[in-house]
């Protein structure tokens, strides 16, 4: 989190939104926001949003599988990354993470599956 500079920057009952500046801190050699640096974000986000919308307590959170399409280039500026459930099952549970840029434009799509453990 802090090696990306990733802030989180809204938190509801229903997702995590966090923002990622797109510096040459996290390009890829030409130039352009590495798709590993948005995954790292995308699961970032996800787990957090995990740990804060289930009973943290009690339980600890595992991801345990993400996919992510990368659908547009980012030199400069920030990226805004906003987890949201899609299933809240007792056991396991779908994030759906999308990143965009300043403009709002979609910049990655990302899934995540998560695992819930008893403490």
């Amino acid at each position: 989190m802090e090696t990306l500079q990733i802030e989180f920057v809204d938190i509801t009952d229903s997702m995590v939104i966090a923002k990622m500046p797109v510096t040459p801190r996290v390009h890829q050699p030409d130039g352009v926001l590495h798709g590993g640096a948005s995954v790292a974000l995308a699961e970032s986000v996800g787990s957090a949003a995990a740990f804060m919308l289930l009973d943290s307590e009690n339980i600890q959170i595992r991801g345990i599988e993400i996919a992510a399409n990368h659908i547009k280039s980012v030199k400069d500026g920030v990226v805004y990354a906003k987890a949201k459930n899609v299933h809240k099952g007792k056991t396991t549970q779908l994030w759906q993470i999308d990143i965009v840029n300043e403009a709002d434009e979609l910049v990655s799509s990302v899934k995540m599956t998560t695992l819930t453990l008893n403490r």
